[in-house]
């Protein structure tokens, strides 16, 4: 789950002089350019939005693709500030490195579209954080619904034309993805070979439904499990829980607290750390080399 207490330290930095919301609006801005920045050699890609059916309704999604050949499939799930432009953004950069590339909107249960403007909402303003936490409910709540979403995504990602089946599947999710991460790797096991997590919360925890009780079931070549300085100081045990329920099962997975707080990855966040934004990247890269 998103841990609202660091939502909320971050916002209060925000606020207490850090960045003006108008500075912040132009601010977002440079940073979803820098984000576009393409790699080295970039692929040229096709877009377009989808819709995937699953047994409980029609995800909205986008879509981004080298526009010939096949490449191995991400499925990427997004913060709790859901699919917008940022996350579309940052599936076209990863499609430029040659993979297929699935971004879904969590909350299709119960909205569509875009859930949040970075430029005009803070996620601290009371209105504004429970109707996100209260979207979140069925997305994180319920693993069973993660299931049924992941198998959906997969099995329309496999039908696609760019998607090189021969290849194993990556996954990528923040904030409130990171244990939707965990859950995709143990619940579609024989594609999803390679995941990332950044400054995702509820990763070990002493419920039946920790995802650190799923490892068992993956059998990914790669973990990365990119952690929040902020986060880290909460529970520094969290980290070496993970680190642990990996190592059990032999899944190589690198866990690393990042200089950075939590939301530093996505570049429309007050909190966006383009430096170790960066660094995050290129190890994301380099998992999904090695386990895909």
């Amino acid at each position: 789950m998103c841990d609202e207490h660091t939502e909320h330290d971050n916002e209060e930095g925000f606020d207490a002089g850090r960045l003006s919301r108008r500075g912040f609006g132009v601010m977002s801005m440079a940073a979803l350019a820098a984000c576009t920045t393409s790699p080295e050699n970039p692929a040229t890609i096709v877009e377009r939005e989808v819709q995937i059916t699953t047994p409980d309704g029609v995800i909205d999604a986008h879509y981004a693709a080298p526009s010939s050949g096949k490449h191995p499939a991400v499925l990427v799930w997004p913060d709790i500030m859901g699919l917008r432009p940022a996350f579309r953004l940052m599936g076209k950069r990863l499609a430029e490195s040659g993979y297929a590339v699935l971004t879904v909107n969590p909350f299709y249960r119960l909205a569509k579209g875009q859930v949040f403007d970075a430029t005009t909402e803070k996620f601290s303003d009371p209105p504004v954080r429970q109707r996100l936490v209260a979207l979140m409910g069925p997305t994180v709540g319920d693993p069973e619904n993660t299931r049924k979403d992941a198998v959906a995504a997969v099995a329309w990602l496999d039908k696609q034309k760019e998607v090189d089946t021969s290849k194993g599947i990556g996954t990528t999710g923040y904030c409130m993805g990171g244990p939707l991460v965990m859950r995709t790797m143990a619940f579609v096991p024989n594609r999803v070979t390679a995941g990332g997590s950044f400054h995702g919360g509820g990763l070990a925890t002493a419920a039946p439904t920790s995802p650190t009780l799923l490892v068992p079931q993956m059998k990914a070549k790669a973990v990365l499990i990119a952690v929040a300085q902020n986060d880290d100081k909460q529970d520094t045990t969290v980290k070496e829980k993970v680190k642990a329920a990996f190592d059990a099962q032999k899944i190589p997975a690198e866990v690393e607290v990042y200089a950075a707080d939590h939301g530093w990855c996505p570049p429309d966040s007050q909190v966006f750390n383009q430096a170790e934004a960066d660094r995050a990247w290129s190890r994301l890269l380099a998992t999904f080399k090695a386990g895909l």
